[in-house]
């Protein structure tokens, strides 16, 4: 059997990568945490598979080579109900796009003009970002 065509690293999900070909310039996607609700207006894609599975870091971690992001918003209760380690392990994902910290209730009014939503497993108290396209 032939299997040179099949895509053997970075992204493997069909549904993630038919999402990811939609996003141009300026577009967001939202990768959310297991708590995040269900948004009927935009499409959602659910990779959860168990607590801790996929983080969202594993998602933004798989993205940022082959995905240009200009810009994270996040909610600013992140840094305060989340431990220092936790803090550093998102910042290092991070690396150099800058980030948007702003009110969760403000956070959520950005999320109906995204082109999707990725939701994973991850238990992180406001742990969902909203990426936008560079």
């Amino acid at each position: 059997m032939h299997h040179a065509a099949m895509l053997q690293t970075g992204i493997l999900n069909p549904h993630v990568l038919s999402l990811l070909a939609r996003i141009r310039h300026t577009n967001t996607l939202v990768i959310a945490d297991w708590a995040f609700p269900y948004w009927p207006e935009i499409e959602t894609v659910d990779i959860s598979l168990t607590v801790g599975i996929p983080t969202v870091l594993d998602v933004l971690d798989l993205l940022t080579p082959n995905f240009k992001i200009g810009r994270i918003w996040q909610a600013e209760e992140f840094l305060a109900t989340n431990p220092q380690d936790k803090v550093e392990a998102f910042a290092k994902s991070f690396g150099k796009i800058p980030v948007t910290r702003e009110p969760h209730i403000d956070f959520k009014k950005r999320v109906p003009k995204a082109i999707g939503l990725i939701r994973t497993g991850d238990p992180t108290a406001y742990g969902n970002l909203i990426l936008e396209s560079e």
